[in-house]
């Protein structure tokens, strides 16, 4: 996250940041959103909106206030969101932050939602309040971009990740399936895994690698559902192929393809044994990936979608502008085989002209690894009719 720390606003804002991350995936399909009281820079009170359905973060932070005997009217409130000002599941945040007497709010970015953005600031500048945005405006943004894009479009959001070595491979060249990264960027991905409602890999994985696609994690006593598994082939395997997919997790398994493919008897059995197949064809025999993502959250309520294919399904997203989120991990280790996959592949460019350019969003340490976050330089938004 890039900050300046000796900066009390982007101090403060980085704060509230960290306890908005708090509330992903709970707060699906709401923005998460963090929130804390600071007086001369010390943070003294912090809330963020835990559930769907539950408080917001603004009315979370003042019930902290409350409980720790702090004065709201002797404090700065910072909220990475504008607080809302209309009533739905809960009442409007600007009137619980009007009742408790704050005199100045710091927001990191707008509502995005253009029929409401804007109308809570200014409903706490009618009151007397000193209203600021902007404060790592970019960094409060991307912590909504999937709220952003499922108010923006009908489709899922969708990560992709990768490992990789230094040299962009994902694997030698053998095709055998080996981990590239250290044992804590396995359990960052268990995390994204847990996160998502669906991880989706190319038929060319589900053969070479045959994954089980399920998170694993070190505390069983954490609260998840197991994601769908997603496959993207114009092929459809045997049904009686030696597949875990299809031998331990058929009714959690799900495969677009081909209208030709969906109305064979292959695809007639893997439906008898509860996989779901979904017809998507596109142009020139390609798939239509956007209309599947779309079904998916149209019929089965998928929010998130994390792809862990190859470089050619991975490719073939970035090129649709249906990635909205890139994670690699970089491990430290060259293979030097250039007959080894590469981490995106599939595409003609002979020009560097030709790359698509990305946003460096985020940077970390993994363990031994370097995880790099990406986002499209400009990110595609279309109404809900378009």
């Amino acid at each position: 996250m890039n900050f300046c720390p000796s900066n009390p606003d982007e101090a403060c804002m980085a704060r509230a940041m960290e306890l908005a991350l708090r509330g992903k995936p709970s707060a699906r399909p709401n923005p998460c959103v963090g929130a804390v009281l600071a007086r001369d820079g010390a943070i003294l009170a912090e809330g963020w909106h835990t559930a769907c359905g539950q408080p917001h973060a603004e009315r979370e932070c003042l019930a902290d206030a409350r409980r720790k005997g702090v004065d709201p009217s002797a404090c700065v409130l910072y909220v990475t969101l504008e607080p809302c000002n209309h009533h739905g599941r809960t009442p409007p945040c600007t009137e619980a932050v009007i009742e408790a007497g704050v005199p100045e709010v710091v927001v990191g970015c707008l509502d995005p939602n253009p029929s409401v953005a804007g109308g809570g600031a200014e409903r706490l500048r009618q009151a007397g309040i000193r209203v600021r945005d902007g404060v790592l405006g970019q960094q409060c943004r991307d912590l909504i971009h999937d709220f952003r894009t499922w108010l923006f479009s009908r489709r899922t959001f969708n990560v992709i990740k990768m490992a990789q070595t230094l040299d962009g491979r994902i694997a030698g060249a053998s095709g055998k399936p080996e981990p590239v990264s250290c044992s804590d960027s396995f359990r960052e991905v268990q995390k994204m895994r847990a996160a998502s409602d669906a991880i989706m890999v190319g038929g060319e994985t589900l053969r070479r690698d045959n994954p089980r696609l399920t998170v694993r994690l070190d505390d069983p006593t954490e609260d998840f559902r197991q994601p769908l598994a997603v496959v993207v082939s114009s092929r459809l395997p045997a049904p009686d192929a030696n597949l875990f997919l299809l031998r331990d997790r058929p009714g959690q398994t799900l495969f677009f393809t081909t209208q030709a493919q969906a109305l064979t008897d292959t695809a007639r059995e893997l439906s008898d044994r509860g996989v779901r197949i979904m017809a998507v064809d596109g142009e020139a025999d390609a798939l239509d990936i956007e209309s599947g993502l779309e079904r998916l959250r149209r019929e089965l309520q998928c929010l998130t979608v994390l792809c862990e294919g190859g470089g050619r399904l991975a490719m073939s997203l970035v090129e649709a502008s249906l990635a909205d989120e890139i994670v690699l991990f970089v491990a430290p280790r060259i293979l030097g085989d250039t007959a080894a996959p590469a981490v995106f592949s599939g595409r003609s460019a002979p020009l560097m002209g030709q790359a698509v350019d990305l946003r460096l969003a985020d940077v970390r340490q993994s363990g031994l690894d370097l995880r790099l976050t990406y986002k499209a330089l400009e990110e595609r938004s279309c109404s809900p009719d378009s």
